[in-house]
């Protein structure tokens, strides 16, 4: 069923501008981040859910390679078994880990295995961007769906071709570089605003000059805030300190739409003029109701089906109201007043801000 989100932006009992956040919670040091790991496995011991080894050839390839590595040979046989799958391993690799360390995989499925429940990642190789392998997963994969059927029914809930595998991988290499030999220190605003990026740089400003009496960062655009770490302390405890600085985050006005399911999210600072709105919704029903002619006894004519179809059309709705939005309440209130579904206030949004009444970025997904 189609349903509308209105995020609100509460603070006691009405609205206000956005709570004070952390800095690392808006804001990343450039240089610190993720690498991806893939690796290409196989996952046995499932309970004939596995590929259909005709199908996906690249899953016999796989498991012949496999145990000839174990000295067994079965390249003249031809392979039936169900209780096998060929799976993608992806992975995360925090920055600075080092080797013997754990981290979660998640497994998905390649080939036409109906489920991967029950089954057992056996050892594969993550590699990074450059082939290089960085770590070894193998484990029980956990999954959360399930799918079954009958010669009737089927029955699937959530995924059952893609699970997890917590502390699945073992790091075997580390990622090059270190936290020292970063060069400037800069911070990455998350969602980029020349506001955001000021008040960043005057909350580091004034912790600055309290505790060490000098200035530490200056703003370079809006997405980034240069940092200049004090001699006498290391970078660590310094992104540790300037990390935990309160800030009012900017947020600007938009409004989000996702038609496929219904969804809109009107942001705090979304302001509509005043303007008259009218929606009405045409209903058509069409219905097929064909009917079988019957030949006379004895008759040579045939039987055939003819066409019946019953239209029928209903108009609702119409009426006009007005809406205005000095404030996110008052643009609930008026929207509300209308009584639409999510479709029809999406298609108000949509001709509010052709009219150049929404005074905000509408983002349709």
């Amino acid at each position: 069923m189609l349903r509308i989100l209105l995020i609100l932006l509460l603070c006691g009992t009405g609205f206000s501008a956005a709570a004070s956040v952390r800095i690392k919670d808006i804001a990343d040091l450039q240089g610190v981040r993720d690498n991806q790991l893939i690796g290409y496995g196989l996952v046995v011991g499932l309970q004939s859910t596995g590929d259909t080894l005709r199908n996906s050839t690249f899953t016999e390839q796989a498991l012949q390679s496999m145990l000839d590595r174990m000295g067994v040979n079965i390249r003249a046989i031809q392979q039936r078994t169900r209780n096998i799958a060929a799976v993608l391993v992806t992975a995360e690799l925090p920055p600075f880990i080092q080797p013997g360390s754990r981290v979660d995989v998640t497994v998905s499925s390649l080939g036409d295995a109906t489920s991967l429940f029950g089954g057992t990642l056996i050892l594969t190789s993550l590699l990074g961007v450059d082939g290089q392998t960085y770590a070894i997963a193998q484990g029980q994969v956990a999954v959360s769906g399930f799918s079954a059927s009958g010669q009737a029914e089927s029955v699937t809930v959530n995924v059952a071709t893609a699970g997890h595998i917590s502390n699945g991988a073992l790091i075997e290499r580390e990622i090059p570089g270190r936290l020292n030999d970063i060069g400037p220190l800069t911070l990455v605003l998350k969602n980029p605003d020349f506001n955001t990026a000021v008040r960043i740089v005057d909350a580091i400003n004034a912790y600055g000059r309290q505790r060490y009496g000098e200035r530490l960062a200056h703003e370079q655009d809006q997405r980034s805030v240069a940092l200049m770490k004090p001699q006498r302390i290391g970078t660590s405890r310094f992104m540790a300190e300037i990390g935990d600085l309160l800030v009012d985050p900017d947020i600007p006005a938009r409004v989000v739409i996702d038609a496929r399911s219904g969804t809109i999210v009107i942001g705090q600072d979304v302001r509509i003029s005043t303007v008259a709105v009218t929606h009405g919704n045409l209903i058509v029903r069409v219905n097929e109701t064909p009917i079988a002619s019957q030949p006379a006894p004895f008759s040579r004519g045939r039987t055939v089906v003819l066409p019946r179809t019953e239209i029928d059309g209903d108009q609702t709705g119409g009426q006009i109201a007005l809406v205005k939005g000095a404030s996110l309440r008052s643009l609930i209130n008026g929207l509300n007043q209308i009584g639409l579904k999510p479709m029809g206030i999406i298609a108000i949004l949509e001709a509010i801000r052709a009219a150049g009444a929404l005074h905000a970025d509408l983002i349709v997904q």
